[in-house]
């Protein structure tokens, strides 16, 4: 029995997920990085074993009630864990993109600042004091009436929703209207009223256009079809509804993405007219503070905030003004100064959310928990990381254990202890090859960090590729960039870098397939490639179409009248309705966290007992479903379609996932690599410029190499790559580089050196410059 006392967090027979039974002793008061190859189990061993153990102690504590509110991970599969204090995760999860989550409302600023104006504003003479709910956009009491708290209305105009005046109405000039018989309906409808619908659009009166676009009035009118000559046509009473009614109507109502997304094409967003786009209410907008409104402070960004906010005359005022500054102040220091508190939380990278939950932290002042990050790293240029190092020691300083999941060396280096996972991927991976000081893993011969870590030898020197011609990007006037115009060079490999906000996305968003010497573009981007279990490697690259009709050519298919769709788990027939080929079902625990268990009918297969019958080389639909990429890549050796498919999945070093793995499974890395692997597999035909948008986030420096391997064979076989980037080795490899800066926001937006790697590893100005001339051969 250990004592209360016990310094180490102890894990015994940890078997989640790829883990092997895993034990292994950590101390606490540390900070531990887990490291290891991706898929090697370190994320089930920091997140899904010690984190999920942490939650749900913490959980067995609250009052059943209250239990029933917070959404609860699931019990892990532990022996035991001993020495276990309650943790706080900060994962790299993109939370649901909401048009009312703002960067002030992530780090609670924005209570901060409505708290100030509020107490210690400037009113009007006469007006009476708001509580600080009145500069909220998102409470009755603050929205504008007009535009709901949004900032934005939707209106529509004649030019879009009749593009082409030359057409008649029964030719489709109101082209917002539905297809088939229910646009037909609308122009059989205005024929019975009495409009011309054979006139050509421009020709009718403007009055007449006008009505039919715009009423509000949804006259009903008795309208005698004229179809087939052979079919009985009865007469039927319709409604009229005007152009712009049903485009609102279905971009406010629709259920369906595909119909929202086509009405969302006939509406123009523009800035709220009553509020400017502020989301507030006039009463609102009338305080004051240093003379600026809420809005006007909101859109600062944070240092010129932090600047602005130096006093103020009364007590109030100084202690809120005090407040702030020391919230803004961890927000500067993890690099994200440049950001305004009115910055959407859609429009920020992963890292960048995940840092504004680590500044809150900070300020908490917990005392003597674990701290569980998710590569805090990612997406961070390496002078950011520098400041992220000291932000983790000082967490650490306040009494706490920080558990980090990370892949850069850097951090790596400054930990205390680490935690080696491996050798590596899925079932290869699992064990817990060092739990230790940092400088005792150089003994360990099987972990592919070591080699990483402790290989002090220079790079080799590569030959830089020359170009064929040059890409013209601008000049471009969006977000911080100011007329920025940029040359990529055609044929090569080139690196973009900059500072965290200094404008690198905004600059490559602008490469679009119009511009000349693009040619096919292909944008490799970390989004998801499915957002519900049923979307899965398999499914998504198009290999399980090929595995379907495998199976369906098999004699037991044929005999018992099989075809393709038998072998989906998608739709009725072949699969389990039990749990709707879903293979799991939830069950209600009322008081503890819903659970899932395996489909009591199919035991997790999916497929109903029939369709299990049909086997292809001794194996069933489900167990080819269970296949790594890796076993599936052998067992279809001689199927030509499959084994290209597994094929380029191998190379960008995915063997490890099985075929049937959910998309919610994957991480942001995973799904970029899966949509690189399907752009592999097909056959390239003409020049194609490949874009990657960090495309090492999430990867370990073994997994870097294999992806530098593939991208760099893409451009030795005539096509243009162009990678945003803060991975230096990456950079040091490229044959071009594009930097911008020197800072984020308004410091950054310019092009402060372009060139070859050696060249720009000496630009003066320049944030990368130092740290690229570190790993220059």
């Amino acid at each position: 029995m250990h004592s209360p006392h016990d310094p180490y967090v102890r894990v015994r027979g940890a078997h989640e997920h790829n883990l092997k039974g895993v034990d292994v002793d950590i101390p606490r008061d540390v900070l531990a990085v887990f490291t290891g190859v991706s898929g090697s189990g370190k994320s089930s061993l920091a997140f899904g074993t010690i984190y999920a153990e942490a939650q749900r102690r913490y959980f067995e504590s609250v009052a059943p009630y209250a239990r029933r509110l917070i959404h609860q991970v699931g019990a892990p599969k532990v022996g035991e864990i001993t020495g276990l204090p309650p943790a706080v995760s900060l994962q790299q999860r993109r939370s649901a993109p909401t048009s009312r989550s703002f960067v002030g409302t992530v780090t609670n600023l924005s209570n901060s600042l409505r708290m100030l104006y509020s107490r210690a504003g400037d009113y009007p003479p006469g007006a009476e004091r708001l509580d600080s709910d009145s500069f909220s956009p998102n409470t009755a009491a603050g929205a504008c009436p007009q535009c709901h708290g949004l900032g934005q209305v939707h209106r529509t105009t004649e030019e879009l929703l009749v593009p082409d005046p030359g057409l008649s109405i029964r030719d489709g000039a109101i082209a917002a209207w539905p297809g088939a018989w229910q646009g037909k309906n609308l122009r059989d409808i205005l024929d019975a009223l009495g409009h011309d619908v054979d006139r050509p659009w421009r020709e009718l009166p403007a009055e007449e256009r006008e009505w039919i676009l715009f009423t509000d009035e949804q006259p009903v009118v008795t309208v005698h079809p004229v179809r087939d000559a052979d079919r009985i046509q009865r007469p039927y009473q319709g409604t009229y509804m005007s152009a712009r009614r049903y485009v609102m109507k279905t971009f406010a109502d629709s259920k369906s993405p595909t119909l929202r997304a086509k009405a969302e094409r006939f509406l123009a967003a523009a800035p709220c007219p009553a509020c400017g786009g502020s989301r507030l209410r006039p009463e609102a907008l009338a305080v004051t503070f240093a003379g600026r409104t809420i809005a006007d402070v909101a859109a600062l960004p944070l240092t010129e905030l932090a600047g602005l906010l130096e006093g103020g005359s009364s007590e109030a005022a100084r202690v809120l003004t005090e407040d702030l500054k020391s919230r803004i102040g961890p927000v500067v220091e993890l690099g994200l100064g440049y950001l305004s508190l009115d910055r959407a939380t859609p429009t920020l990278s992963a890292g960048e959310l995940q840092r504004l939950r680590l500044a809150t932290q900070l300020r908490s002042g917990l005392f003597g928990v674990v701290y569980v990050l998710d590569e805090p790293s990612a997406g961070l240029h390496p002078a950011d990381t520098e400041a992220l190092l000291t932000v983790l020691a000082r967490l650490k300083a306040a009494g706490n254990t920080v558990f980090v999941v990370e892949h850069h060396l850097d951090v790596m280096r400054g930990a205390d202890w680490l935690v080696d996972v491996g050798p590596q991927a899925g079932e290869h991976g699992g064990q817990v090859l060092h739990s230790g000081p940092v400088a005792e893993l150089a003994a360990v011969t099987e972990s592919a960090t070591a080699r990483f870590l402790f290989d002090g030898s220079p790079a080799a020197v590569r030959q830089v590729r020359v170009p064929r011609g040059q890409l013209r990007v601008g000049p471009v006037t969006r977000h911080n960039l100011r007329g920025v115009t940029a040359e990529f060079p055609l044929g090569v490999f080139t690196a973009v870098t900059g500072v965290s906000g200094s404008g690198k996305s905004t600059l490559i968003g602008e490469i679009t397939e119009d511009l000349v010497g693009v040619g096919r573009l292909v944008s490799v981007d970390q989004k998801p490639i499915g957002r519900t279990p049923r979307s899965n490697l398999a499914t998504y690259t198009g290999l399980f179409d090929v595995v379907r009709k495998v199976f369906a050519a098999t004699d037991e298919a044929r005999a018992g009248g099989y075809g393709v769709g038998r072998f989906s788990f998608n739709v009725a027939g072949g699969r389990c309705e039990t749990c709707q080929g879903e293979g799991f079902v939830s069950v209600e625990l009322l008081f503890l966290p819903s659970t899932y268990a395996p489909c009591p009918d199919c035991g997790g297969a999916r497929y109903n007992p029939e369709t299990l019958q049909v086997a292809y080389r001794g194996r069933n639909i489900a167990q080819v479903l269970d296949l790594t990429v890796e076993a599936a890549a052998e067992f279809f050796a001689d199927t030509p379609a499959v084994a290209r498919s597994l094929g380029a999945l191998l190379d960008v070093g995915l063997g490890y996932l099985r075929l049937g793995q959910p998309a919610t499974e994957l991480s942001g890395g995973e799904a970029q690599r899966i949509k690189l692997a399907n752009e592999l597999q097909r056959g390239r035909r003409g020049h194609t410029l490949y874009l990657l948008d960090e495309p090492t986030t999430g990867l370990h420096p073994a997994d870097v190499e294999v992806l530098m391997r593939q991208l760099h064979g893409l451009v030795d076989a005539g096509h243009t790559v162009v990678v945003v980037e803060h991975d230096m080795s990456v950079v040091a490899g490229a044959d071009w580089v594009i930097d911008l800066g020197p800072g984020g926001g308004d410091a950054g937006g310019r092009i402060v050196a372009a060139g070859p790697p050696a060249q720009v590893a000496r630009a003066s100005g320049s944030a990368t410059a130092p740290y690229l001339a570190r790993v220059m051969p």
